[in-house]
């Protein structure tokens, strides 16, 4: 793989086409990526999306929204850091550094982008009702593959058909870059029916752990892949799978930067973490930054003390994933790097400590279990309403009724096969909030209705 084709320009519109556009004095290519995605309401509705805590009453715990804002920051860093020992290793164009740095802050910002409500419970939640529920029987007449991306229901796959098909589908697209496009995607393969591919690659690679897209984008990102040149798998009989966009690597540094330390602040402003605990976790990292200093003013307070901690914490985890894409570009380049940066840098014992404390004092905790078995059985119910409705040969009342509300309320294109009237019914609710999957649950339900107070 080489950096020009790599951060190709060229758009791709939501049937397959790769356009060429004028660049705007004002922005650049990459940066008008930015301004489609952050304008796009599934990005606006993650303002509502669980992270790690769901419905929290305290304003300054982290959504899906703020979590993606602050990891496109971190992205940002990571990319103009990378880019400019690029340009001077490759002698490319002096825009390189900011380039790079736009493409990886753009595909931080849209990482999340298609997590259903409930974070990794709602994803768990459609594959469930797909292999032990409801679901089940409505999946005849699929392939195998079809079958899977709903048994295994993956937000990156989601993610990838929201960018490049279903936000401004009636106009092309949001038409982002194939060099965004490609940075986006995590996992560049499609699913399989036995989660894996045909070779014992799940443990091996981290970019083929899951899929990253669906069959019916299938095509779209064998387009964007032969466009910015990656390179194929072996591993996959019919070339369905490939290595990683060399920046996807950084992409995934900033996530694990940042939901490794920030859940962790929040579960101490939550009272889910003791601070001294916190605190524990956190110096190590920050001691191996020269400056560092707790003064007297931060002794007394401890999220002060704890929001030091966090941003030199930070800083260092930035600078070793910096230092350990610089140090395997040429194995990352050639699609032979295995590894997520953050479990080889000096720190990764202290960055799965913060993550092992955030499991047990935090993903485990009883009210946020609550909630989350809560929003389980309301995305089964609103998948199995809407499903059987979109299914059926001929439709009952209710269900008539079901559908003008998805339809109406989604703005969805008529969808002709199973597999795509199921697929536009995981769009809807996946693409729902927190709160509004919650109470549009009760409301088709009777639990509640609209406008009263019961």
């Amino acid at each position: 793989m080489n950096w020009n084709n790599l951060l190709s320009p060229k758009r791709l519109s939501n049937d397959g086409t790769l356009i060429s556009k004028d660049e705007e004095k004002e922005r650049s290519t990459f940066h008008r990526d930015w301004d489609r995605i952050l304008f796009s309401t599934a990005f606006r509705r993650m303002h509502d999306k669980t992270q790690v805590f769901p419905l929290p009453e305290d304003d300054v715990v982290h959504s899906r929204l703020t979590h993606s804002l602050e990891a496109a920051s971190v992205g940002r860093s990571l990319g103009m850091a990378v880019g400019t020992k690029v340009r001077e290793r490759e002698n490319l164009d002096a825009r390189i550094p900011y380039d790079i740095g736009t493409i990886v802050a753009t595909a931080c910002l849209a990482h999340d982008i298609g997590n259903p409500p409930f974070g990794h419970s709602g994803e768990s939640a459609i594959a469930t009702f797909f292999t032990d529920g409801e679901g089940q029987t409505l999946l005849n007449q699929l392939t195998g593959k079809e079958r899977a991306d709903l048994t295994q229901f993956e937000g990156n796959a989601q993610g990838f058909r929201l960018l490049t098909r279903l936000q401004l589908e009636s106009d092309g697209g949001l038409q982002l870059t194939a060099a965004t496009l490609a940075t986006f995607t995590k996992y560049p393969r499609e699913s399989h029916p036995d989660g894996s591919l045909p070779v014992d690659s799940k443990s091996t690679r981290a970019d083929l752990k899951k899929h990253g897209f669906h069959q019916s984008e299938r095509d779209l990102f064998r387009r964007i892949a032969e466009e910015v040149g990656l390179k194929k798998q072996p591993c996959a009989p019919d070339g369905y799978a490939w290595a990683r966009h060399p920046l996807a690597f950084l992409v995934e540094a900033a996530d694990d930067i940042c939901y490794s330390i920030l859940d962790i602040e929040d579960g101490v402003r939550l009272g889910y973490v003791d601070a001294r605990d916190a605190e524990a976790v956190l110096r190590p990292v920050a001691e191996r930054v020269p400056t560092f200093k707790i003064g007297p003013a931060r002794n007394d307070d401890v999220r002060s003390r704890i929001g030091y901690l966090r941003a030199l914490a930070i800083g260092q985890f930035s600078r070793e994933c910096i230092g350990a894409f610089l140090d395997n570009e040429a194995q990352i380049l050639d699609g032979t790097f295995s590894h997520s940066l953050s479990k080889i840098i000096l720190s990764k014992d202290d960055l799965e400590t913060l993550q092992t404390l955030a499991r047990k004092k935090c993903y485990n905790a009883a009210s946020v279990l609550e909630i989350e078995l809560a929003g389980y059985e309301a995305i089964g119910g609103l998948l199995s309403a809407f499903a059987n409705s979109a299914l059926a040969d001929e439709p009952s009342k209710r269900e008539k009724k079901l559908i003008a509300l998805m339809t109406q309320r989604a703005g969805m294109k008529p969808a002709h096969s199973k597999y795509e009237k199921i697929l536009r019914v995981t769009d809807y609710v996946s693409g729902m909030t927190d709160r509004y999957a919650l109470s549009l649950f009760r409301r088709i339900h009777g639990i509640s209705v609209p406008g009263r107070a019961l």
